[in-house]
């Protein structure tokens, strides 16, 4: 997952972002929407280690191949610290995993890639929207909760080689441009159609994030907040040398 581009300074945490865990944990709901999100974030990044081992498959060189394993390796590596602080605070990693599966391997399936080429945008743009979302909701949480998240977040080196391999090719035939900016505009709108999916559907997450745990998110800024990743998103477009 990537560094986002639309970061700015940090504030001074208030409420419940000020806290640790301990503290926070005793509101039940404020668990339970954590819960859900270790939970989200956990199975993305074992979803993310399969995909990437997968596509290494389709890599057109040997060094191409072993990038790509570096980078699942590093994927796995996140998923194991997310599967363990579920541990920690008396969640079943599996169970908290299970009502994310069906979403996330459905936007999977809808967007398998059809070569190398759209494997890296795959990569690069789908789970760079996700990672600005995380990020987005990391901001509210408790101290040791948010440091787990930004640490799982951290740029595995995809980003960097997408960008690399993808401006190559189009500058070896601009064609192919064309073609790969339909593809990450069609990844854009399943991305945020799956994402506010999931939050609609748990309970705990969606109250998180309109406001009613904690220093949540009101309406507005919810739509503030999907329109940062949207100019994000635009950013990296322009990155990768394609229109969005």
């Amino acid at each position: 997952m990537e560094t986002p581009d639309n970061a700015t300074a940090a504030e001074e945490p208030t409420g419940i972002a000020a806290q640790d865990w301990a503290t926070a944990s005793a509101e039940p709901q404020y668990r339970a929407a954590v819960v859900d999100l270790l939970g989200a974030l956990a199975y993305g990044e074992l979803a993310a280690f399969e995909r990437l081992a997968e596509d290494a498959k389709l890599a057109p060189t040997l060094a191409d191949k072993a990038e790509l394993a570096k980078m699942a390796t590093a994927e796995f590596h996140h998923f194991e610290q997310l599967r363990d602080r579920l541990t920690a605070v008396d969640a079943e990693p599996t169970a908290a995993m299970e009502p994310f599966a069906k979403a996330l391997d459905d936007f999977h399936r809808q967007t398998a890639p059809s070569d190398w080429l759209e494997g890296l945008v795959k990569a690069y743009v789908g789970d760079s929207i996700a990672s600005d979302f995380y990020r987005e909701v990391a901001a509210r949480l408790d101290s040791d909760t948010r440091a787990l998240v930004l640490s799982v977040l951290d740029d595995t080196g995809h980003g960097n080689f997408a960008v690399e391999k993808v401006r190559a090719a189009i500058d070896a035939d601009p064609r192919v441009g064309g073609r790969l900016a339909l593809w990450a505009r069609r990844l854009m709108g399943e991305a945020l159609s799956q994402a506010q999916r999931v939050v609609a559907e748990r309970d705990a997450l969606s109250t998180m994030l309109v406001g009613g745990v904690a220093d949540g998110f009101d309406l507005a800024e919810v739509g503030r907040m999907f329109s940062r990743i949207t100019e994000a998103h635009t950013k990296r477009m322009a990155a990768l040398g394609l229109a969005a």
